[in-house]
């Protein structure tokens, strides 16, 4: 499990844990699960374009997704419906998937892209997982307070002179980097898992946000690994794990915050 083959695959899943659960927080709080989910698909066609012209997956995968934030940008200001919003992102995962059979290499391809296969990641992934998973916190974090307000309180946030538009296409683009990080470790499938299964767990468990941010990221550090240690040992998709381990993170403290007995009010002997 820790051989020294396998060193990248933990080096890049904790980086990637790192990075989504800290994004999710944000996308939690800001009630854009739908971009969580969408952005991916966006980074797919580019992942796959770059598997086609013979350049580094990465870049791809950084410029399709930050490309897909103009393109959600301007579904949301135009007001489309969700049959269009639908349509485009089954366009691109069809646009990806002639891109990768183009490329010769179409079933490991589609079956990486979609639901990761994080121990096959190599020594050349390591230094741009790196920038990505430290630059995306960095960004977020210096952030903080703006991302929070502009969620939590448009108005107020006016008031005090932040500009929800502004924070809203950093946010994104920050988000689009994230998943970009991610897509290569959970696939395009997954990446939605990844992001908002331990951050909401989070934000069930605590009231603070500052707390809530730092239990997302723990929790998306167990997940991932607990997720890599049961792949090796049952030789089974580490992205299945990812999946159905996000799924219970999410329902475990609402089950137990359902079954508690409310608290008993004091009342007149």
């Amino acid at each position: 499990m820790f051989a020294p083959y396998l060193l990248n695959a933990w080096v890049v899943a904790s980086l990637v844990a790192v990075a989504s659960g800290c994004a999710g927080f944000f996308v939690v709080c800001r009630r854009e699960s739908f971009a969580a989910h969408a952005l991916p698909m966006a980074a797919f066609p580019g992942a796959a374009a770059a598997a086609l012209f013979g350049l580094g997956q990465v870049y791809g995968l950084v410029v399709a997704a930050l490309g897909g934030v103009a393109l959600l940008l301007w579904l949301k200001r135009g007001q489309r419906s969700d049959a269009a919003t639908a349509l485009l992102l089954v366009a691109l995962l069809a646009l990806g998937s002639l891109f990768l059979s183009l490329s010769g290499r179409y079933a490991d391809s589609v079956y990486a892209l979609l639901f990761g296969q994080i121990f096959a990641v190599g020594p050349g992934d390591v230094l741009p997982a790196l920038v990505l998973g430290l630059a995306v916190p960095a960004v977020l974090l210096s952030g903080f307070r703006p991302l929070l307000l502009s969620a939590l309180s448009p108005d107020l946030a006016m008031v005090r002179g932040i500009g929800c538009t502004r924070i809203e296409i950093l946010f994104l683009s920050v988000l689009a980097l994230a998943a970009a990080l991610a897509l290569p470790v959970t696939g395009a499938l997954l990446v939605f898992s990844l992001m908002t299964g331990p951050a909401s767990a989070a934000c069930i468990m605590v009231r603070s946000p500052r707390a809530a941010l730092a239990l997302s990221v723990a929790l998306a550090l167990a997940l991932i690994w607990q997720a890599l240690a049961l792949s090796y040992l049952t030789s089974w998709p580490a992205g299945f794990f990812t999946g159905v381990l996000a799924a219970l993170l999410y329902l475990a403290p609402r089950i137990w915050r359902t079954a508690r007995p409310a608290p008993r009010s004091p009342g007149l002997a």
